[in-house]
């Protein structure tokens, strides 16, 4: 066997493999994420349904990836401050976003500027899942104004106009929006009052301050249960498994077409490698697909998702396009 005695060659031949481990570095620091904590930016307070499904996967998130995943409470502005801070933070993999139906189907059409493009400023990851709204009133309140269904609500709000309040998470979310749409639908007024999350919303609800709400059913379903709420209806179009008895607006009011239902799925800053969007995709796939996961949300209204960052792309298309019909027809307006 020959030995290289040539300095020349030696020269190009140690350049070649200079080369080559320059070129393997990329990929092994690719590979090597995450190698610092990762935060999930939620754009709404803690107790909300985005609160409640950020962290039912960060644990699953932080066991499959060896790095905490850490849940970051940013509302404000039905939740376009913490979806902006998203849109603008390094494309590394370390900051995501917990979108909406609101932040990414919404807002576009209800705000006139925004700090943030939905489309053009994000990766998407993945649709976590879906969930209907639920017409709720406190129990005591409803029993003492004589409302027992979507029909007695209707008749009463009639019967006072603007006396009613309707509380929301904040403007732009699907809690304002579906509200907007049933005032439309049935020619009644309510004056809205926004919060900065479902959270404390829910709060003045079940304190008796604000009289109507159509929240996220995962975020209402312990008061619902505890028989502090009254679930009037579902918001969607079929009911939920999750309360069988409870009848959808369509069904209690003959409001045909009615549906405003809600979603939330993980995004992150637009140019995030897609070898980390698709990691993270088929983790959360995974955990959601586990029956401790799976049972837990189905029993609090949400449907798991998990699908693909191609198919969650087209959802978040197709919602543009429905919501902001749905604005237009409501005539709603940020406050």
């Amino acid at each position: 066997m020959s030995r290289v005695s040539n300095p020349g060659r030696r020269f190009v031949l140690g350049a070649i493999a200079a080369s080559a481990a320059v070129a393997a570095v990329p990929a092994f620091a690719q590979g090597a994420w995450p190698t610092k904590p990762v935060r999930i930016v939620v754009p709404f307070p803690a107790g909300g349904t985005t609160d409640i499904l950020a962290r039912a996967i960060a644990p699953e998130l932080s066991k499959a990836f060896g790095q905490q995943f850490i849940v970051d409470n940013r509302a404000g502005a039905g939740g376009n401050v913490g979806a902006d801070i998203v849109a603008k933070s390094p494309a590394d993999g370390y900051t995501l976003l917990m979108g909406t139906v609101g932040t990414h189907g919404i807002n576009r059409a209800l705000y006139k500027k925004l700090a943030y493009d939905p489309i053009k400023d994000f990766a998407p990851i993945t649709l976590v899942a879906g969930v209907p709204n639920v017409m709720v009133m406190q129990t005591e309140k409803a029993r003492a104004m004589g409302i027992n269904s979507v029909p007695d609500f209707i008749r009463y709000a009639k019967a006072h106009p603007g006396k009613l309040n309707m509380a929301s998470s904040g403007n732009g979310t699907s809690i304002h929006l579906a509200g907007e749409l049933f005032k439309s639908m049935t020619g009644t007024y309510m004056v809205h009052f926004p919060y900065r999350g479902s959270g404390p919303a829910l709060m003045d609800l079940v304190g008796g301050t604000v009289d109507v709400m159509f929240d996220n059913l995962p975020s209402s379903m312990q008061q619902i249960k505890a028989g502090k709420l009254k679930a009037l209806a579902v918001t969607s179009r079929q009911r939920s498994a999750a309360l069988p008895d409870v009848p959808t607006i369509e069904e209690a009011a003959g409001l045909k077409g009615f549906d405003a239902t809600s979603w939330f799925g993980l995004l992150a800053p637009a140019g995030t490698p897609m070898d980390i969007v698709n990691r993270i995709q088929q983790e959360v796939a995974r955990s959601l697909n586990t029956p401790a996961i799976k049972e837990k949300l189905l029993a609090q209204g949400a449907i798991p998702s998990g699908n693909t960052p191609a198919e969650f792309a087209r959802h978040i298309e197709a919602e543009h396009k429905k919501w902001a019909q749905v604005v237009k027809a409501s005539g709603a307006t940020v406050d």
